[in-house]
């Protein structure tokens, strides 16, 4: 987990914000380029959860025309009335994209009746094009091993100082921009410790590392940053927040549950840089491990 965490403050000092959500989408992305085609996880899963799936989806009672779009053999095993829904490399005889496409509100899908809006034109020529390059279907990302990309060409090689800024710098050369000048070192310090630890720094933390002249500055004081038990009160709160902690029940029918244990625990986990995978199995199924110990 602490990896992607240094991963992350770097792309944020180069580059801001909208640089670091397109690196770490191409970080985590199969190694297929929008250039080589469409791909399914990244370009036509999420039109399909968006648009498709509370009709067509896992949810059985919910489900219309006894077709599911989110598994295989729903998208190429079973057939409709009119015909196949996906003929992969013809998307002419694909039942899926001439619903789509339909200037007929009552066959066009999403269906106009529930009030549900067209899928666009750039969504629909997405999916065209995945059926007519053979509709390659993925599961879901998370069960995908991680692939190491291919580091893009660039107009400034000279510029890179890591491989994730050849991302950066590549989204970059696409949109026509130049990199923004780095910054100052006040203001670095500021950038990574309030990123990691979600606390400024302190003068003396600032002066420090204003005066240190050496190569590996920089790397330093992300060390320390990592070492210093904020750093995994930070991480925890995102984390508490989503699973909706509390150390009581709620409004109006509150009462004590004494959660904080679990609270440490998680700050904890973090600051030992736990893995991720031991990270959630021990908060599903801890105790059911064998020679569990009294925190697991």
């Amino acid at each position: 987990m602490r990896e992607a965490l240094i991963n992350r403050s770097v792309i944020a000092l180069c580059t801001g914000l909208v640089c670091f959500f397109r690196v770490f989408a191409l970080g985590f992305a199969q190694e297929q380029s929008v250039a080589s085609g469409v791909d399914f996880n990244r370009d036509i899963r999420p039109i399909f959860a968006e648009k498709c799936f509370s009709c067509h989806g896992p949810d059985q009672a919910g489900r219309q025309a006894s077709l599911r779009l989110d598994t295989l053999k729903g998208l190429f095993a079973t057939p409709v009335e009119e015909g196949p829904v996906i003929i992969p490399g013809n998307s002419q005889r694909s039942r899926l994209f001439l619903r789509i496409s339909s200037k007929d509100d009552k066959l066009r899908m999403p269906p106009s009746y529930l009030g549900q809006e067209p899928l666009t034109e750039v969504q629909i020529k997405q999916i065209q094009t995945w059926i007519n390059q053979g509709a390659r279907w993925q599961q879901h990302w998370s069960l995908l091993p991680v692939r190491r990309p291919n580091i893009p060409n660039v107009r400034k090689p000279g510029w890179i100082r890591s491989p994730l800024d050849a991302f950066v710098l590549n989204r970059l050369d696409e949109e026509g921009l130049e990199p923004s000048p780095e910054a100052e070192l006040e203001t670095l310090i500021r950038r990574v410790t309030l990123d990691l630890t979600g606390l400024p720094p302190s003068p003396q933390e600032v002066g420090e590392f204003v005066k240190d002249g050496s190569p590996d500055a920089y790397e330093k004081m992300v060390d320390r940053l990592l070492l210093s038990s904020r750093y995994g009160e930070h991480m925890a709160a995102r984390w508490l927040e989503t699973a909706r902690y509390a150390d009581t029940n709620g409004y109006q029918s509150d009462g004590l549950r004494q959660m904080w244990r679990w609270r440490d625990w998680v700050i904890d986990a973090f600051n030992r840089n736990l893995s991720f995978d031991q990270f959630t199995l021990e908060q599903l199924a801890g105790d059911l491990l064998p020679g569990a110990t009294r925190d697991q």
